[in-house]
Order: structure tokens, then sequence, then C-alpha cells
């Protein structure tokens, strides 16, 4: 049986599941077959996947947009109380059209839910082990040990509570952190948390960005990349902004068996908030290298209208999923 090999997939060789039955080519040279009304087809520099993935289990687009602020009371002091119900489930999802993966994932989605609070609130995760295999989850930020998800593992079956005040302030991230470390995150156990200042930043069209990838024949080798999953999504749908309007990226870099990910933007720069941890922007460039669980918050405002592209500047993960286009308008 052939395997999905990096290389083979970039030139448009056959690509074979792991559990499942041949499929397409995942990329090949544009077609007028292949084109969507905001891609040319005649474009001899662009990749696309042939067909359609089903977006009615997951839809990057939606996902861009999607902060769970969680279920809401106050404390007796005064404070928020945000609760959320977490549950690990093993879950086969498409990551290219025909192409499956044997996913583990938090409620049922690669990237897990984002949650999102203020420094200060109480937070509270029930978390519940749907799966065949032991989970934890682990939140960077402060808190105390026994809530750091790396001893106290949850079975299949069990149920762990996590209870801890968010801070710092900034974009963080969580996954599993159970043994071995990079099958449970590659497998697709990670998601995004946002901890908001209680100084508020200035309004935007906020989305968050989860740079990942798939080794689809389990050789420690990824044969697909992409923004929050799904390879060229962002091509054949891009991102509508206006001209002038500030647009906050929350990039989180979830990457595994690459040292180092990257984003580049076409045609304009963007402010670099490092880790989110304070309000003063650290760089102005228009290419940022992480490396995993480096994450930076982005803000930009787009000087021209038109179709910008933006992609990992590693070139191959580019050819194998990891592109896209804003889609400016006037």
């Amino acid at each position: 049986m052939k395997k999905l090999n990096r290389r083979r997939a970039i030139l448009g060789g056959g690509a074979v599941l792991a559990g499942g039955p041949a499929s397409q080519a995942l990329v090949r040279g544009l077609s007028s077959e292949g084109a969507t009304a905001d891609v040319p087809s005649n474009h001899p520099h662009l990749l696309s996947p042939t067909g359609e993935v089903d977006l009615s289990a997951f839809n990057p687009s939606d996902f861009l947009y999607a902060f769970d602020y969680g279920r809401t009371s106050e404390l007796p002091d005064g404070r928020t109380l945000r609760e959320w119900e977490i549950v690990a489930v093993d879950k086969e999802i498409e990551v290219a059209p025909g192409v499956y993966f044997p996913a583990w994932t938090y409620n049922g989605q690669v990237p897990g839910p984002t949650l999102r609070c203020t420094e200060g609130d109480r937070l509270r995760v029930h978390f519940s082990n749907g799966g065949t295999h032991p989970h934890t989850i682990h939140f960077h930020g402060f808190h105390e040990a026994g809530m750091d998800g790396v001893f106290e593992l949850v079975y299949p079956g069990g149920e762990f509570l996590y209870e801890f005040d968010a801070a710092p302030m900034g974009l963080h991230l969580y996954h599993c952190h159970t043994v071995p470390l990079k099958r449970h995150i590659h497998k697709g156990l990670y998601g995004t948390f946002i901890i908001d200042p209680k100084q508020t930043r200035p309004e935007a069209r906020e989305m968050v960005m989860v740079m990942n990838g798939f080794d689809t024949n389990f050789d420690n080798e990824n044969e697909i990349y992409a923004v929050n999953t799904v390879a060229f999504h962002h091509q054949q749908y891009p991102i509508e902004v206006k001209v002038g309007e500030l647009v906050r990226i929350y990039l989180v870099n979830l990457l595994e068996f690459d040292l180092l990910n990257s984003l580049h933007v076409h045609g304009h720069f963007f402010h670099v908030y490092r880790t989110g941890t304070k309000l003063q922007p650290d760089d102005f460039t228009d290419t940022i290298m992480m490396c995993q669980g480096e994450r930076h918050i982005l803000e930009l405002r787009f000087r021209h209208p038109g179709r910008f592209m933006f992609h990992a500047h590693q070139s191959e993960f580019a050819e194998l999923g990891w592109m896209g286009f804003f889609k400016v308008e006037a």
C-alpha cells in the first residue's frame, strides 16, 4: 500500500490515509477545474486541494471567531466564575479533501475550543475522558502544582476538576501532557487559552489561528500543514477584512515534528505583542518565526484593497497546505 509521502504530495502523487482507503492527490497545480472565484485559475505558483472538505463537521472559517467564554456566575467576593465542560474523544477528522486522520480531540474538534476569560476570573474546567487512552489538560499560565495536568492522569471513563485564577494576562494554550507527549499533542489534544487584560485592548476584528500539521502515515514527519487544521482552507475561502480596520490575530504554534513554524503576510507589516503579556508591541514586521508552544498577538491594518496571501515562510509547509488569503475590501 502506497504511503502519503510529503514530497510525493507536492508532486501530485497518490495519497493513502492511515486506516482509510486511497484518496486523490492532496495538492496539484491549479487548473480551471480546481479554481474558485477568488483564486485565478491560470496562476502557475498556486496549489489547491482537489475536491471539498465536509465543513459541516468542522469549519475553520467559523473557528476563527469562535470564542468560548464559558458558563458564568458571580462568586461571593464579586469576581466572575467561569466554567467549561471539556471531554476527550477519539474522532476521525478530515484534514484535506478525502484525507482523514484518526485524531484525539477535546470536545470533538481539532483544535479544541478557544477558552477566553479576563485576568482575575476564577476558572473551573470539568474534564472527562471519553477516549481510549489516559489524558490530561495542561494550561499555560499560573496555577498550583496539583492543577498542572502532568501527574494527575485521567484514565478512560475518569474525570478531573481543574480550578485556578486566570493569570497572567496574555495569549496562552492548553494541551494534553501525557507521555509520549509528542503523540498526544500531534494527535490533536490542544487549544487556545486567552486571558484578556483588565484594561481592555482596542476594539478589533479578532481571530484565532492555530498552526498545526498531520503525520498521516505515522512516520514522524508531517504530510499536511495547515492553520486551523484544514489544508488550503483559506485559499478557497479567503478571510474578509476591510481597509483600515484593526485586525488582531491570536497566533499559536502547535506543530509537532518540525522545530519551527512561521507566518508571513504579503504587502503589509504587523505589530507583534509577544505572548500578549503587555499592551505595548515588541516588533513591527511582516514575518515571524515560532517554536512549538510559542504564541503571539499580531495587529495590523490593511492599507490596500485586494487579495493578500498569508502563509508559512517554509515553502514546503505552504505547498502542503499552510497558506491562504486575506480578501481586503475598501
